[in-house]
């Protein structure tokens, strides 16, 4: 269910492994048409739609959270549905993911559940400044928030987001860290989890731009982030990949961030740094094969290619320059207009260690540009 950069990227390993691959998603152009048997045209919502993709299929996924319940739910009633419709609940809308973080005993930063003005006033004086206000729903890559740093500013910003009695909103307290981690985490049909090694990521206005792994920090961090990431693996009944989104505290301490149940942009380094890419290793969990190693090659850093400018065509430029270095991949995600900020590629180094990689990646990264 989906068929963007991360179905696309789902379905060359299931290629690689012999599967044939079919996609729900609204675009008959979208990026996994160049790899799949088929695409379902249809809404992430379309019940009926999704069906149609169970009825085809052996196994259903989803690269998205944002897919609707009842879709998810059509689908699953007519081939096994995994990670499963647990996952899709807990971590699709921002309060139920509080919550059931809280409930498994982990960290979140302090938070709210509010509806309308007077009732965030309230909180935001108990939790203190500064604070993002977030819609449950429909929220990625920094959108649908809003930045609340004094008590004039908090009826602006529920009022942005339509915030109401009816329409509860997210209200937590803005950390500040000294790191932003992840772990991406498989876990199997027969319940066994799997972590690879922790990622260093940095996000430019909510985007993820960099990200390093195995990240540079102390052992104990990332043991502690992984058993984070499989206590949460276990709490969802997971079967497939997930990813932990991570804080490091100033002074020590982890606190969870976001979830994603699937496979995600921080851990696109697997696929030229790890024994076993998070694509295959998705395909082997939620197809009852055994877990892939996850042992890093080296160190790698990915840059992320972002849109820039008007909504035009996509014609990528610099390649071969950005290909000087022999070390260098380059992922273009097939899209076929550009715009500003929009997701369209990544490059990929393993070196020696994380400065040299980075440094590596970031210079191919210069040479590309998207012709006007």
């Amino acid at each position: 269910m989906g068929g963007g950069q991360l179905g696309r990227m789902l379905a060359f390993a299931a290629r690689a492994m012999g599967y044939r691959i079919i996609a729900l998603d609204p675009d008959p152009a979208c990026p996994t048409s160049a790899v799949a048997d088929e695409i379902v045209t249809g809404a992430y919502d379309d019940a009926e739609a999704a069906a149609r993709l169970g009825a085809m299929s052996d196994v259903v996924t989803y690269e998205l959270e944002h897919v609707g319940l009842e879709a998810a739910a059509a689908a699953g009633g007519r081939a096994p549905l995994r990670p499963g419709l647990t996952a899709l609940r807990a971590t699709q809308d921002r309060l139920a993911e509080r919550r059931f973080i809280r409930d498994i005993g982990e960290w979140t930063a302090p938070w709210r559940e509010v509806s309308g003005a007077e009732q965030a006033g309230a909180a935001a004086e108990a939790l203190g400044y500064p604070l993002r206000l977030k819609l449950p729903l429909g929220g990625y890559d920094g959108r649908n928030q809003v930045r609340i740093t004094a008590r004039d500013e908090v009826a602006g910003a529920v009022a942005a987001l339509g915030g109401t009695a009816g329409r509860p909103l997210l209200l937590e307290r803005e950390i500040d860290f000294e790191a932003e981690l992840s772990v991406v985490c498989a876990r199997d049909r027969a319940g066994r989890t799997l972590a690879y090694p922790v990622s260093r990521n940095v996000h430019d206005d909510g985007i993820l731009v960099e990200s390093v792994a195995p990240a540079p920090v102390h052992p104990l961090v990332a043991n502690d982030a992984r058993e984070v990431a499989d206590s949460i693996a276990r709490g969802l009944d997971l079967v497939g990949v997930m990813t932990v989104e991570l804080f490091q505290l100033r002074g020590g301490g982890l606190m969870v961030n976001e979830l994603a149940p699937r496979v995600h942009n921080s851990g696109h380094w697997t696929i030229e740094g790890a024994a076993t890419s998070q694509f295959e290793q998705h395909l082997r969990a939620i197809l009852g094969l055994p877990l892939g190693s996850v042992a890093p090659h080296g160190v790698a850093a990915v840059v992320n290619v972002l849109g820039s400018g008007p909504d035009r065509p996509a014609r990528l430029a610099g390649v071969e320059a950005a290909l000087e270095d022999p070390g260098v991949h380059v992922h273009v995600y097939g899209k076929r207009r550009v715009f500003e900020r929009r997701k369209m590629g990544h490059v990929t180094v393993v070196g020696r260690d994380a400065d040299e990689a980075l440094a590596r990646a970031r210079q191919a990264r210069a040479a590309l540009h998207w012709e006007d």
